[in-house]
């Protein structure tokens, strides 16, 4: 895929964050959107940015990716809208902070239903129609921590490894059987988002100081230098990308260290997650 222009572009979690500032880049680049979020206000106000931008070309549905029903529905309604989909973004995802022994089976159970069944659902449903395309490509949001561990994040790393896992293997699928699907799996490091705010904690964490730990320490980089990364890197062809700085710096400082990163880590570990 040389181009955007033209081309049909699924994305989830549109509303905010990363996912907005990829669906007005794509659109500047002349890409056609099909856009989704769980939050009917949040994206709302992405297709309002949309239209003011210029945009007449745009989908939106409300939807929850954990629900696999709408999930089929949606790509069935999105495919027939535009007669093609070219590109599946799986952007939407939450964070579950709080040492494992201490969180509940539902908060585990809602970041895997979301960060990781949210992108088979998706992948499932839409790989049908980017085969199809002939030019298709598939790009999917892991994380820093889909290639280094933290404590306190023991289900969002599970989901995010997970994610990375299950693109590379497709990748290999893809080229096993020749299909025309590229794939592309992102690490992204601190991006300035809501995505910690939005997330949930575990009792007895001091959430707000969480918040504005990620916010004022960790999260460096704008979404929309994010986003230019993400589509400037599936034109390229590339099958992993790490975006920021900080997110080069920690995978490299684990490759050097190997397991005994987490030796260090641990050290530090007390202030990522404060209590009250």
């Amino acid at each position: 895929m040389l181009t955007l222009d033209g081309k049909v572009i699924a994305l989830t979690g549109a509303g905010s964050g990363i996912g907005r500032a990829l669906a007005l880049d794509a659109a500047g680049r002349g890409a056609l959107l099909a856009l989704s979020d769980w939050n009917p206000d949040s994206l709302a106000e992405t297709v309002d940015l949309l239209k003011a931008a210029g945009v007449t070309q745009v989908r939106s549905d409300v939807l929850d990716v954990s629900d696999r029903a709408a999930m089929a529905q949606w790509a069935a309604a999105v495919a027939e809208h535009f007669g093609r989909v070219n590109v599946l973004i799986s952007n939407a995802g939450v964070t579950a902070t709080g040492d494992f022994e201490e969180m509940s089976y539902a908060d585990f159970d809602w970041i895997v239903a979301i960060n990781f069944m949210g992108v088979v659902n998706g992948t499932k449903e839409f790989l049908p129609h980017l085969i199809a395309s002939g030019d298709g490509h598939v790009v999917t949001i892991s994380s820093l921590f889909g290639l280094v561990s933290m404590p306190g994040q023991s289900a969002y790393n599970a989901t995010k490894y997970a994610v990375r896992g299950f693109s590379e293997a497709l990748r290999e699928e893809m080229l096993v059987n020749g299909h025309p699907v590229g794939v592309t799996v992102v690490h992204p490091g601190g991006i300035r988002t809501g995505i910690s705010r939005n997330g949930r904690k575990n009792p007895g964490l001091d959430a707000d100081a969480i918040d504005r730990l990620f916010e004022d320490k960790l999260a460096k980089m704008p979404p929309e230098k994010a986003a230019a990364i993400v589509l400037d890197s599936v034109l390229k062809g590339r099958a992993r990308v790490l975006v920021g700085l900080d997110a080069h710096l920690i995978h490299h400082f684990a490759k050097l260290t190997g397991s005994r990163y987490q030796d260090i880590v641990a050290r530090f570990g007390r202030k990522a997650r404060p209590r009250h």
